[in-house]
């Protein structure tokens, strides 16, 4: 019996060994709410593609971001959906909102379609079983890691825990959209001051009781988890896809009070102060998780994505169309630029050029891709880097993005992206459609069923201030075709009237 035993796991140590051995490590760093001014690293080009510094990237310290910049590649025109739900749903099953249905942010506890939103939106979210990436990587021999906020799903649904959708570890991670505090002092949301009445608890971080009360913020807390649980996989000789998702940007915009200090002469007020820190402290994160690769003698090993999920929510004063995502226009939760253009970086913890994954996914350094990619282009890039195939009976919307990492062109690269939001939000029920330098906006307006379009030539016109509807109906009327083609693609539900009667775009009589 004992000998049958040591061969046993004689065999598993050979098995986790090879598997482990030609496999990179994956790294999604995902921030809550972060736009593309929400740090120091400059996104915005001139039409040289050279980085233009901006007002907020004075404000904001983010050393880290910087290094990894400096190591990989950054994307001034990286999309994603405007709110949350739909941009992690697409990121892990490389599919568009459209096709996998969850439009909107999902309320834990309430159908939130709006009015005249579609009724049969995808409200539980990922189901179980689905060939999304913990999944995926999972089945191909990884330690599959999920840290922080999950919101894949309604409180009832499978994808409420992580664990149900293919990871292996979840620390954090529950049907919330953000938490109720980030102080240890309030338990995360779970003191039991919040208890009142029979009414249940929400937005309460689960799993970080041994931090209570020790003056652990909950961006280093969740830090503090992750770092053990890539040792103990590197043990073992396994890979590891990590799935880092902050809680953070997200309001509440509580100070976190190791970076106060440096921001209270900004001439700032209180809740831009503390959004400052809330940057700070996931940069500080993401250092220690690079910190920890090197250590570890696997940074060469690690490719790391970082980006956010959806525009900024920054406390910076303004309208919903100004300042937080200057001179970008609008912010998360609208049509324009600033609510659906997110930070993007791709790298290699470590640079060497002779490793055998770097060899085969070459990335550029220091180097700004200025095509246009998207959240969808996640999915296929880190399976094709990890030699795992997508299912065949699994469509995907997005594209390998192998050759834009390598800072080249990519001309069988889509230029296009279509974000479909037939909900209300501060844009409501609406399509937004770009291809190459062109966006059209189409307004279903509900209420009335009259329809209101904007059209935008970004190259001339990046900060969407001239409307080119009225003046360009021929453009306007071939994006409305090329917009309504994608659609039905892609099985797209939309908004109705007040009777009931669904709404399509309609080429408008000018």
């Amino acid at each position: 019996m004992k000998t049958a035993h040591y061969l046993l796991t004689f065999s598993f140590f050979i098995c986790t060994t090879l598997l482990g051995a030609d496999k990179p490590n994956i790294i999604i760093f995902l921030v809550d709410d972060m736009g593309m001014m929400d740090t120091s690293v400059p996104f915005i080009t001139d039409k040289n593609g050279k980085p233009q510094l901006q007002e907020l990237n004075q404000y904001f310290r983010t050393p880290a971001m910087e290094k990894l910049a400096s190591q990989g590649i950054r994307f001034n025109q990286f999309c994603a959906q405007s709110v949350c739900s739909p941009s992690r749903a697409s990121i892990i099953s490389g599919q568009n909102a459209t096709r996998h249905q969850t439009t909107t942010w999902i309320n834990p506890s309430s159908n939130n379609r709006g009015d005249f939103g579609p009724k049969e939106w995808n409200w539980t979210g990922i189901k179980a079983g689905s060939p999304v990436l913990p999944k995926l990587f999972s089945d191909a021999g990884y330690t599959t890691i999920h840290i922080g906020k999950a919101h894949f799903g309604n409180k009832q649904a499978d994808a409420s825990d992580p664990t149900k959708i293919g990871f292996q570890y979840n620390v954090g991670g529950d049907c919330w959209g953000r938490p109720k505090s980030y102080y240890s002092k309030d338990h995360y949301g779970n003191h039991p001051k919040y208890k009142t009445g029979k009414k249940p608890v929400t937005h309460n971080v689960p799993h970080l009781e041994k931090y209570y009360d020790t003056g652990t913020f909950l961006t280093e807390a969740l830090t503090l988890e992750t770092l053990p649980l890539i040792k103990k996989s590197v043990e073992v000789n396994k890979p590891f896809f990590l799935h880092m998702s902050h809680y953070a940007l997200h309001s509440p915009f509580n100070s976190d009070p190791r970076f106060a200090d440096n921001y209270k002469n900004s001439g700032k007020g209180k809740s831009a102060q503390a959004f400052a820190t809330l940057v700070e402290g996931m940069d500080k994160s993401l250092a220690d998780v690079m910190a920890t690769l090197n250590q570890l003698g696997i940074a060469e090993d690690t490719l790391i994505i970082f980006l956010g999920d959806n525009g900024s929510d920054a406390p910076l004063g303004g309208t919903h169309t100004t300042i937080c995502a200057a001179p970008l226009k609008g912010k998360k939760g609208t049509h324009y630029e600033g609510g659906m253009r997110i930070p993007f970086i791709a790298a290699w913890a470590k640079v060497n050029p002779e490793n055998k994954f770097q060899k085969a996914l070459p990335i550029a350094q220091n180097a700004i891709q200025t095509q246009m990619a998207t959240i969808m282009d996640i999915y296929p890039t880190v399976l094709e880097a990890s030699g795992i195939a997508s299912p065949a009976n699994h469509t995907v919307d997005g594209r390998s993005l192998k050759t834009l990492l390598s800072g080249k062109e990519d001309n069988t690269h889509p230029k296009t992206f279509l974000m479909h939001f037939p909900h209300k939000h501060r844009s409501s029920y609406f399509t937004t459609y770009r291809t190459q330098d062109w966006k059209i906006i189409y307004h279903y307006n509900p209420k009335t069923s009259k329809p209101e379009i904007e059209l935008y030539h970004l190259k001339e016109d990046p900060y969407e201030e001239k409307n080119l509807a009225s003046t360009n109906p021929e453009k306007l009327n071939s994006l409305i075709n090329a917009m309504n083609s994608q659609l039905k693609q892609e099985g797209a539900l939309f908004p109705t009237n007040k009777k009931g009667d669904e709404l399509t775009p309609l080429i408008p009589n000018l």
